[in-house]
């Protein structure tokens, strides 16, 4: 089934590649952004980069009541605020992919560490904010230097989630990022090892001058089929 997606609090690097690679996709996309100006003219680069692309610009509550596949890239620090805002404006059936990581960084830490999380994640206050919705954990350790690049991305996408059907059609997307494989995480609270991965990730770019991701090696060939 193809939904329209919005990337909330999609101005930034991470959300504005997620929809240029969804874009590029064939997806149907909205960006969300607390600023609705600010959103269409991101629509508006992405659509120079991508000329036939499906991509409108709109604010965070707009963009959710138009779409039923969320993708959250936001901070931290505005996580569980916009949630609350956002409620009354997602769609029953809908799925929620959640990308926050708390690193440290966004209450003034060091970035590669994260912070604790009382309900164990991002991911998994999410779930406790929105009851009833189907919350998946995916695309922390794609680095937005990839994803706002032109060639494939070298990188697995881990996802997780406690709503199988939810969690594969996640995957799906995931895979027509070029490059990406997609693989089956397990329940939704692994994401808080997602997003201490993401963490080291950051720990690593920043020690090494680099655009770092993951690849999971060993596995039978079908644990990489997302079909």
């Amino acid at each position: 089934m193809s939904r329209v997606i919005a990337v909330l609090g999609g101005t930034g690097p991470e959300g504005s590649g997620l929809g240029l690679r969804f874009a590029r996709a064939g997806e149907t996309v909205i960006i969300g952004s607390r600023d609705a100006a600010r959103a269409q003219h991101v629509a508006e680069k992405i659509k120079q980069r991508v000329a036939q692309a499906k991509i409108s610009g709109a604010d965070n509550i707009s963009a959710c009541s138009q779409a039923d596949l969320l993708v959250l890239t936001i901070p931290f620090e505005g996580h569980a605020a916009l949630l609350k805002q956002l409620k009354p404006s997602v769609r029953p059936g809908s799925i929620v992919v959640d990308t926050t990581v708390p690193l440290a960084a966004s209450v003034g830490g060091r970035a590669s560490r994260t912070l604790g999380v009382w309900q164990g994640s991002a991911a998994q206050e999410t779930a406790e904010i929105l009851p009833g919705i189907s919350i998946v954990a995916a695309f922390q350790n794609l680095g937005a230097e990839m994803l706002n690049a032109d060639g494939p991305v070298d990188c697995d996408v881990i996802v997780c989630g406690d709503h199988p059907e939810a969690a594969q059609e996640v995957r799906a997307l995931a895979a027509k990022i070029p490059g990406v494989r997609a693989l089956d995480g397990g329940k939704l609270e692994n994401a808080r090892m997602l997003e201490q991965i993401t963490a080291l990730l950051v720990g690593l770019n920043i020690r090494h001058k680099g655009h770092s991701g993951i690849r999971i090696t060993g596995l039978p060939n079908a644990a990489y089929d997302s079909k």
